[in-house]
């Protein structure tokens, strides 16, 4: 009798776990296409396009003086001397510098500005495709343009145990993105 009764136990908690299972409700989105969709995403490109001229006509004056010494260069390299060829050469050359130093800076300016700009638009998105999961009762959404998990219920993190068994050092982790 005992024995039966374990086995309707296990059956029964069997079956409860499957339908609990089965009962959780998949959704995917298109995360890119709602972000492009955004008014503010427009608003924020037209004003980092904005911020990228002004750097462009920065860029534009190093290049004119770079452009300058070199006509300057070409112009009186034949009678110059050696020295004089080797200090216009020093500058040219620093102007070149110049140049890339500030066109990596300038790229490095316009991802933080796309950040600044676009962060409030992504986390506008994220809120809201997590308000309409809650809503309608998703479990988990997925971003079908990147295959990116977006929501999914709140659960056990089990990286400390994987890396316990596997050996591996037990360092924290960086919290997860939410």
């Amino acid at each position: 009798m005992k024995k039966y009764v374990i086995i309707a136990f296990v059956a029964f908690t069997g079956l409860f776990s499957v339908k609990a299972s089965a009962q959780a409700k998949i959704a995917h989105i298109n995360a890119q296409a709602l972000i492009e969709s955004m008014p503010e995403t427009k608003k924020a490109q037209a004003d980092i396009e904005t911020f990228a001229a002004g750097l462009e006509k920065e860029s534009g004056t190093l290049v004119a003086e770079y452009n300058k010494k070199m006509a300057d260069f070409d112009k009186s390299s034949a009678t110059d001397s050696e020295t004089m060829k080797q200090v216009k050469v020093k500058e040219i050359q620093d102007a070149q510098k110049r140049i890339q130093e500030y066109e990596t800076l300038a790229r490095e300016k316009i991802g933080n500005k796309q950040n600044e700009l676009l962060k409030p638009v992504y986390d506008k998105a994220r809120k809201a495709i997590e308000d309409v999961a809650k809503e309608k009762g998703y479990a988990y959404v997925i971003d079908s343009s990147s295959g990116s998990l977006l929501v999914s219920p709140t659960g056990d993190d089990i990286l400390a145990a994987v890396k316990t068994k596997l050996g591996v050092p037990n360092t924290p982790a960086a919290p997860a993105a939410k």
